[in-house]
């Protein structure tokens, strides 16, 4: 009989997360996108130097970009190779799905954030979240809520002892 793999993995697959996104916008929906990523860099993913907490995501030519995204390169990575550490990168979706975020940033205007990244496989994938920007107000009430839970839960368990 053939072995059977297991699914238990050691590690979280996630290499990084932008947590700053959910304070700063509403994020409506989340689409996962490929990344072109050149030798060097899978390296640096592997190890964990990124930092996507800077990024924004646009649209240039019909075809779906991150900017700002940090990846540190590795001491001991390929020295033949010149590495910009935040250079711009292509995001790899289906045409389909371009032209709906496409429709959603022109007609409603949304705007395009990278909230995680991680592995599938052996493939780094990006959540590209589709949101709107919150105003102050609307932070303040996030925190005030957050803050609340976060009382109740204590009072709850205190009254449970």
């Amino acid at each position: 009989m053939a072995k059977k793999k297991s699914k238990d993995k050691a590690g979280s697959n996630t290499i990084a997360m932008n947590k700053q996104a959910r304070h700063e916008y509403f994020i409506d929906d989340e689409i996962e996108a490929g990344i072109e990523l050149q030798g060097w860099e899978v390296k640096s993913l592997r190890s964990g130097k990124v930092n996507i907490a800077e990024s924004y995501v646009y649209v240039r030519d019909g075809e779906i970009f991150i900017s700002g995204m940090t990846i540190t390169p590795l001491q001991a990575a390929s020295t033949h190779v010149v590495a910009n550490p935040t250079r711009i990168r292509k995001l790899l979706m289906s045409r389909k799905e371009i032209d709906n975020l496409i429709g959603r940033v022109n007609r409603e205007g949304m705007t395009l954030v990278a909230t995680t990244m991680y592995w599938v496989r052996s493939w780094a994938k990006i959540k590209v979240g589709v949101a709107k920007g919150k105003k102050l107000h609307d932070k303040r009430t996030d925190s005030k809520e957050k803050d609340w839970n976060r009382d109740k839960a204590r009072i709850m368990k205190s009254s449970l002892r």
